[in-house]
């Protein structure tokens, strides 16, 4: 990494980074930051959308995860990403599933993993790529998936380890990440968002769950402290959603919702910042619009 500044992504599953954070990283890459995404399973246990696929799933031929790491690659070309890995390396640990599932017991489900090797994995990657920036999930992992909430553990850990020298020398010469931020989706944008779909006659996606404070990943607006207004990419998060058809069908509600906002909803992604130092508020709403924000250089 050559990069004056430089940002790493630690994400679960191939779809998750750019859901969440497709329009960063094609503005990052845009401006010259190092971007490096690390991946922590394949998603074996994915959902297939394309009929045509459907016995690549798990319980059949069970090669959806291979078939997900090319999915990947081309959705990260889509936005211009080249470092991309996976923990460990591509398929060490394996896509848990959710609570209460066979796949959750498997025993090389990444929610069963050793923690300590795979906080391992993900401190050799820190120590290389040397980011002043760590973006991941928050302690619920946004909705409660094993795999997220084993992510923000493992990155966490690892940011905590890369910096201490006395831990695993063998890994690289210690480092201290300056900054990290969690994924957020603060309420009065998903607010907007539902009403938005019921003008155009679209049920919310979520009206199973309660009310919108019942929303698992909906966090108060008072604690996003950046808004990354990427809106000029918003063409490449699509074209990288589109990479992920196993995955990411672009007829349903979220579409429709995009087709009504512009590129708004595609294109400015918000996140919370656990830990170093807010810099200025240059974004609407008192935020950052910059996760380098405050930082030197």
């Amino acid at each position: 990494m050559t990069a004056d500044r430089r940002l790493l992504l630690v994400h679960a599953h191939p779809d998750d980074e750019t859901i969440n954070n497709g329009a960063t990283m094609a503005r990052y890459v845009a401006e010259g930051v190092g971007v490096t995404l690390l991946t922590c399973t394949l998603g074996e246990e994915g959902e297939i959308l394309v009929p045509e696929l459907a016995q690549l799933a798990a319980d059949q031929a069970d090669q959806l995860g291979g078939y997900r790491i090319w999915e990947l690659r081309e959705a990260m070309a889509a936005l211009g990403v080249e470092d991309v890995r996976f923990l460990g390396g591509p398929g060490r640990y394996r896509d848990s599933g959710m609570m209460g599932t066979p796949a959750n017991e498997h025993p090389r489900a990444f929610w069963n993993a050793d923690l300590d090797e795979a906080v391992a994995h993900a401190v050799a990657v820190v120590r290389e790529v040397r980011p002043q920036v760590v973006v991941t999930y928050d302690e619920f992992g946004g909705y409660g998936h094993p795999d997220h909430i084993q992510a923000h553990r493992v990155a966490m850990r690892a940011v905590e380890a890369a910096a201490d020298p006395g831990y695993r020398p063998d890994l690289g010469a210690a480092w201290e990440v300056v900054k990290v931020y969690w994924n957020a989706m603060p309420r009065s944008v998903l607010r907007e968002g539902i009403e938005a779909m019921a003008a155009l006659g679209e049920a919310s996606p979520f009206e199973g769950l309660g009310d919108l404070d019942d929303i698992p990943f909906v966090v108060p607006d008072e604690v996003v402290a950046c808004a990354v207004d990427a809106r000029a990419y918003a063409r490449r998060k699509d074209a990288a959603m589109r990479a992920h058809p196993t995955q990411i069908t672009v007829d349903g509600p979220f579409f429709a919702l995009s087709n009504n906002l512009g590129q708004e909803v595609l294109g400015v992604e918000y996140y919370r910042l656990v830990a170093g130092q807010r810099g200025p508020a240059t974004g609407p709403d008192g935020r950052e619009d910059d996760l380098f924000a405050g930082l030197e250089g």
